[in-house]
């Protein structure tokens, strides 16, 4: 028997996965995985030592993370405030300093 009621997607409550580009979800995809391949497993040891280390910046930079909506004429990305809403949101997941550090 059918429901008269929506489902609700504990996983995706605004159903922002549907909303996405194919692009905008590359851009996604991308830095989940370099937060979750390369950000997150510094994190602990930046904590313990009480240090940022300046070349997880470089490569975030090298990737297009930092400023992607900086135009390409200007050296950046190019990409739209949806993609740099997905950066942000990735890194947020691993650590909110660097996320706060990324947006400076």
């Amino acid at each position: 028997m059918a429901s008269k009621h929506a489902t609700f997607q504990w996983d995706d409550p605004l159903l922002l996965e549907q909303q996405l580009s194919e692009d905008e979800r590359a851009v996604r995809d991308a830095a989940r995985d370099y937060c979750q391949g390369r950000l997150a497993p510094r994190i602990l040891e930046a904590f313990r030592h009480e240090k940022t280390d300046p070349a997880i910046f470089r490569e975030m930079g090298e990737l297009g993370l930092l400023g992607p909506t900086i135009p390409e004429a200007y050296g950046g990305a190019g990409l739209n405030y949806v993609c740099y809403g997905l950066i942000a949101r990735e890194v947020e997941r691993v650590d909110s300093g660097y996320r706060s550090m990324m947006s400076v």
